[in-house]
């Protein structure tokens, strides 16, 4: 390579005359690439590999477990109950539970609605074993009664109902 022109050297027209004017080559196989694409090629990259992933995950928020009172654990162990019972008649109620989920990976987590039918409610393992499956084994969804916090569905409204009259 060179480095390039001196002071008295002339122009580059005068030191290479026989490749100065040719037409701009083209590949006879290859299409020719856009000007984008070729500045595509020059564009910054991620230096600092996952950087882009950490700030995401340093934005997102989540939400602080809400404390239930005496009065709010007392209804949600009065509509449990009440599911258990209908469940020992053979039947199968669905239920809607709002379960907190803690976060992976910060303090805190999201409240999220599980609709489902329930099949047990297991008060030695303190869970609610619902109908649908999940996993490869496919054993059926599981709830800790301690992350609910508030029942909804046919079942719980008539216990609900029958509690204020």
């Amino acid at each position: 390579m060179t480095e390039g022109l001196k002071e008295g050297e002339g122009s580059g027209r005068e030191l290479y005359p026989d490749i100065i004017d040719l037409p701009h080559w083209q590949s006879p196989t290859r299409p020719h690439m856009s000007l984008y694409k070729r500045a595509a090629q020059f564009a910054p990259f991620d230096a600092l590999a996952g950087y882009t992933d950490m700030v995401k995950e340093d934005r997102r928020t989540t939400e602080e477990r809400r404390v239930l009172d005496a009065d709010e654990k007392e209804s949600l162990n009065r509509k449990l109950n009440g599911i258990a019972e209908v469940i020992a008649r053979g039947e199968h109620p669905t239920v809607t539970f709002t379960v907190f989920q803690p976060d992976r990976y910060k303090h805190g987590g999201s409240y999220v609605t599980i609709t489902d039918r329930v099949k047990k409610i297991d008060t030695v393992k303190k869970i609610v074993i619902l109908m649908s499956t999940e996993g490869y084994g496919r054993v059926n969804r599981t709830i800790s009664i301690s992350a609910i916090s508030a029942i909804q569905g046919d079942v719980a409204d008539r216990i609900d109902e029958q509690q204020y009259l």
